[in-house]
């Protein structure tokens, strides 16, 4: 049996679809990107030939290695000085960004809250979601620059299965941050629209990292019961970050052209929406 008519029937719907990842050279931003999932986006990204800049805590970037072509500047997402600064930094190379995906935010100890310090509440809720409203407003503009050169450019916020469900005790602040993070994606897609497309990603728990605490922090001493919670996965295990990377670089490819305003929940089943 001949192939040439499945050969050809490809090719056409090869031409016909768009690319399900970004172009190569596309520029990139990724903010907490040397994190665990932040590291492999890196990769993939760098992989397709896309261009990146990345932001990170200083003792995150020297936590790894850094990869050939990226640029990285340190930038707490919680100082407003410093994001301005960074971002100011960015615009001074690409004058434009293409693509956003913002990672920052961390979890502490597990704590309750009635025991819970009004600055421990405060520094894990404005990591996630002050960070993240500052990235997005100092965005904003070089974001607009791209669309003005019909780029089409995207942002990604990356929430949790936590802004949706909270299964374990401790998480409150992270919990209430994440789940502020949907609605400010849900904002910023009205509002950017149509120059800009906005959307989220809320990864279940991934094997990075991050479970014990974040890169560049200091070791959490509690934490999730991992075989308990895999238990509770359809799938029977825990994420990996280049899973959370695909699910991004989709988002942000033109196959994606039509989504707008909405959070992808990747967690093997364990939150169906």
């Amino acid at each position: 049996m001949s192939t040439e008519p499945l050969a050809a029937t490809a090719e056409a719907l090869k031409m016909r679809l768009p690319g399900f990842t970004p172009a190569a050279g596309y520029r990139l931003l990724i903010v907490g990107g040397c994190g665990g999932i932040g590291r492999a986006l890196v990769a993939a990204a760098v992989e397709l030939g896309i261009e990146v800049s990345v932001l990170d805590l200083a003792r995150s970037i020297d936590a790894g290695e850094r990869s050939a072509g990226v640029e990285y500047h340190a930038c707490d997402v919680t100082d407003e000085a410093q994001v301005r600064q960074a971002f100011a930094a960015v615009a001074a190379r690409w004058q434009r960004i293409d693509g956003l995906v913002n990672l920052a935010g961390y979890t502490g100890e597990r704590i309750a809250v009635k025991d819970m310090s009004a600055a421990e509440w405060d520094a894990i809720v404005d990591a996630s979601l002050r960070g993240s409203f500052l990235v997005a407003r100092e965005a904003a503009p070089l974001l607009a620059k791209s669309a003005a050169a019909g780029a089409g450019p995207a942002a990604l916020f990356i929430s949790s299965t936590f802004g949706v469900r909270v299964q374990h005790v401790g998480y409150a602040p992270y919990a209430a941050a994440k789940a502020g993070v949907i609605n400010l994606v849900r904002a910023l897609a009205t509002e950017w629209a149509p120059a800009v497309r906005v959307n989220g990603i809320a990864p279940g728990v991934i094997d990075t990292p991050f479970l014990t605490g974040g890169t560049g922090r200091a070791t959490k001493q509690t934490g999730i019961d991992l075989q308990r919670f895999t238990a509770g996965v359809p799938l029977g295990r825990l994420g990996q970050p280049r899973e959370i990377a695909a699910a991004a670089l989709f988002l942000l490819s033109d196959a994606a052209a039509y989504v707008h305003g909405q959070t992808l929940h990747v967690n093997g089943g364990s939150y169906m929406a």
